[in-house]
């Protein structure tokens, strides 16, 4: 079983490098971090770092550890919550002597030594709970500062525990987890603390967006719109699920324009949307993905197929209920 490899290598290697996605989210973080600091509490001999760009906005969670390439050498490599390696942040997680990914997307890339894959889990933090029971036998140790960045993740990826991915599972680990007396009301205050100049790009959005009659809406946050409101582009990850609310949407894009190319968060309420993704460079989940183009003629196409799932998706719904 894979989780009884992955705590068997844990124990084995004395240097543990763990690596997640780009542009990191509360449970990139929060499975990344509760890792971390539940491998410490339980062998506090061995090296363990967490590595990776730091984001401003989310160092409330963690901050990264800054090594050197020799620190790989005979290190045990961790990688969570990325599907596939382009995704994975700091391109030396290839320099370990082994390599286990920990993840709860769709399968796309069977990258590593050891796999551990769920899709059906709310978050890779909900995973890394299930590791720590498995383990606790074998010397796996809780603590307050894993159980917080575990809670945050599973609270992040399930949009406050609204989200289709919440379980049954998903409450009674939530549950264990606030017996740890972590700061929750500040915790929650950091993750959903708003600024000003995100309220007033929110406010933008909800005063010019567009329904089609497919269920389909786009955002195209261009960077004159970015810089007008202040708003950096990782920033608008805050923004993507305003549009989850409003009556007939079934899924919106919001098309972020860089300098060299257009990003997409792309959030649905049914249609199954990761395989739209996944042909625009990028993937995800049924119901929340994202991709990546590189014109305005390419976000054109990108939402006629978007489109085109989401008819489908009506029609089929259509005669389900016939």
């Amino acid at each position: 079983m894979p989780i009884s490899e992955i705590i068997q290598a844990i124990k084995e290697y004395e240097k543990i490098i763990i690596h997640r996605h780009v542009r990191p989210d509360p449970d990139a973080l929060g499975s990344q971090g509760g890792l971390k600091e539940i491998i410490q509490a339980s062998f506090p001999d061995k090296k363990v770092y967490a590595v990776g760009e730091d984001d401003p906005d989310l160092s409330f969670l963690i901050t990264m550890d800054h090594i050197e390439d020799n620190v790989y050498k005979d290190a045990l490599v961790i990688v969570c919550d990325t599907a596939n390696q382009p995704r994975i942040d700091d391109d030396r997680y290839q320099l370990g002597s082994r390599l286990i990914k920990i993840d709860h997307h769709p399968i796309v890339d069977a990258y590593g030594d050891i796999r551990w894959e769920n899709p059906n889990a709310s978050s890779v933090s909900e995973m890394i709970y299930e590791l720590y029971l498995a383990g606790r036998s074998e010397g796996l140790v809780m603590n307050e500062r894993a159980a917080r960045l575990l809670y945050a993740g599973i609270v992040g990826d399930t949009g406050r525990f609204l989200f289709p991915s919440t379980t049954q599972r998903t409450f009674q680990i939530a549950a264990e987890l606030v017996t740890y007396p972590f700061d929750r009301t500040g915790l929650y205050q950091s993750l959903y603390l708003e600024k000003d100049r995100i309220a007033r790009l929110k406010g933008y959005i909800l005063q010019t967006f567009q329904l089609k009659p497919s269920g389909v809406c786009t955002v195209r946050l261009t960077k004159d719109i970015l810089e007008k409101y202040e708003v950096s582009a990782n920033e608008t990850g805050q923004l993507v699920n305003v549009l989850g609310e409003i009556e007939g949407m079934k899924a919106w894009a919001f098309f972020i324009e860089e300098d060299d190319l257009i990003r997409i968060r792309l959030r649905s309420k049914g249609p199954a949307i990761h395989k739209v993704a996944e042909k625009y460079n990028g993937g995800g989940h049924p119901l929340a993905s994202g991709a990546q183009i590189n014109s305005w003629v390419e976000a054109e196409e990108f939402t006629k197929d978007l489109e085109a799932v989401c008819l489908s998706y009506s029609e089929a719904k259509k005669s389900d209920d016939s």
